[in-house]
């Protein structure tokens, strides 16, 4: 073979050291963007690098550094808008300041079970633990300070650990109470789970505020209007058309608070195949703001899930490049407010 046709020797971090005419160890804090690296010699280790082709080896950082630069996100679900927007904000914080995501799906064959980390997928895998409205066991718990892991929680809290979550209950009474602003007082609610389901914090949650508001207006709870529902728009749906064929015009819901906007969607979509109309015959509110709210014209209360996954991420970018000590008893609330649109008027 000649020699132009033999492939290139891969460039080494003792090259660039070499070629910038400075220590192994300074090319490394340059490209890892630690501290006690002017920024005239980052720029020109980055530039070296850059010519040189050179790609440092995640092993051997990690080796080197008994860090990996990657995070673990544990989510009980991937496949819906609200963890998937999780990752994304979560993924963008890390990278900012050179670190990756690994996820962990611990989603099972059925709504209420759910797969368990385990120590082979933890250790000397990631340097910390973000957990997506996930609620941890205590074998999970365990796990984590065995293996010493910074960890932080979004949506349900994680026992000993940060969390970054919204205020459901006041998310909840935003929404039944712009319903009941409006005249109604025959509201049902979907969203309700069992009591053994994965993500068992947030539905509880919404359920009770629902509950509380009407008891707070002297408006009765119905148990039949109030629905169980996997949280899917096609579920939603299912769940609603049964409601709605149930009563007569006189006698249904005027309105529906649903504990999710994926779910509202689905609440529409059977309105509309019913014949009818939303918002006259049918109001329905929802919570999240989902990216699709504002083009079907959906009222929902809208919290800041990139905000959520921001705050999150650098708490525990802080705890792992800026030594700050996680506070366990930080409870960071992103605010929610109300978004107007046309799913709602008065009953008629």
């Amino acid at each position: 073979m000649s020699d132009s046709a033999r492939p290139a020797r891969m460039s080494t971090i003792t090259d660039v050291a070499r070629e910038a005419g400075v220590s192994v160890a300074t090319v490394s804090r340059a490209l890892r963007g630690l501290d006690r690296v002017s920024p005239e010699t980052r720029e020109k280790v980055i530039q070296v690098a850059e010519e040189l082709n050179y790609m440092a080896s995640p092993t051997a950082t990690s080796l080197a550094s008994g860090r990996t630069e990657v995070v673990g996100v544990v989510a009980p679900f991937l496949t819906r808008w609200f963890f998937a927007s999780l990752v994304s904000a979560i993924e963008k914080s890390l990278r900012a300041r050179g670190h990756h995501v690994l996820l962990f799906d611990l989603e099972d064959e059925s709504y209420d079970s759910r797969l368990h980390l385990s120590q082979n997928l933890l250790w000397r895998r990631v340097d910390g633990v973000i957990t997506l409205n996930l609620p941890m066991t205590d074998e999970e718990l365990a796990l984590l300070d065995r293996l010493a892991l910074p960890a932080v929680a979004i949506g349900t809290p994680m026992p000993g650990h940060p969390c970054v979550r919204i205020d459901d209950a006041d998310a909840m009474r935003q929404a039944t109470e712009h319903l009941i602003s409006q005249g109604h007082r025959r509201i049902a609610y979907i969203g309700a789970v069992p009591g053994n389901v994965a993500h068992v914090l947030t539905p509880q949650g919404r359920r009770r505020a629902f509950e509380e508001t009407l008891a707070a207006h002297g408006i009765p709870l119905r148990e039949e209007w109030v629905l169980n529902c996997d949280w899917t728009a096609d579920a939603a749906a299912e769940h609603t058309s049964a409601l709605l064929t149930c009563f007569s015009a006189a006698e249904r819901p005027t309105a529906i608070v649903a504990a999710s906007d994926e779910m509202a969607f689905g609440a529409m979509a059977a309105a509309h195949r019913l014949g009818l109309h939303v918002p006259d015959d049918l109001s329905v509110v929802g919570i999240d703001d989902h990216t699709l709210s504002n083009v079907l014209g959906l009222t929902t209360v809208r919290q800041d899930v990139e905000a959520q996954g921001q705050v999150a991420a650098n708490l525990l970018l802080g705890a792992l490049l800026d030594d700050q000590p996680l506070d366990p008893s930080v409870m960071t609330y992103v605010p929610t407010e109300l978004v107007v649109r046309d799913s709602v008027a008065p009953p008629r």
